[in-house]
């Protein structure tokens, strides 16, 4: 079973990325998953949320309103549209999903079961 997160990369500030992450070993169709990150020098925090149905979304403080989390079941792919992009948002970013199937979209780093090797964020401001 693999997570593989990729998309990131260097961006200007107010500029927009596009995180994916692609499942593979099983499907994950009936696991919410989320995004979180960690940035230098700090601890890994949770960005975004989605629950298995894909209905139910939900976001730090401080990416709502810039940050949309989606699923595409049928490609067990789950992504991470980042837009106006801050100095802050500079991180290594990092997709994952919890052991427990048919949860909701409010995800503790302390449930993840299944991480996925993270992508770079660079935010030059």
């Amino acid at each position: 079973v693999q997570l593989q997160a990729f998309g990131g990369g260097l961006v200007q500030a107010g500029g927009s990325l596009r995180l994916s992450c692609a499942a593979s070993g099983r499907s994950f169709s009936s696991y919410a998953m989320g995004w979180f990150r960690q940035a230098p020098g700090k601890e890994r925090e949770f960005v975004a949320g989605i629950s298995w149905t894909g209905g139910s979304t939900h976001y730090a403080d401080s990416v709502k309103g810039r940050f949309t989390i989606s699923r595409d079941k049928a490609k067990n792919t789950v992504y991470l549209q980042m837009n106006s992009l801050k100095a802050e948002d500079t991180a290594v970013y990092y997709c994952a999903a919890p052991q427990t199937p048919y949860t909701s979209a409010v995800l503790k780093d302390y449930d993840m079961y299944y991480w996925g090797k993270g992508t770079l964020v660079t935010v030059s401001s």
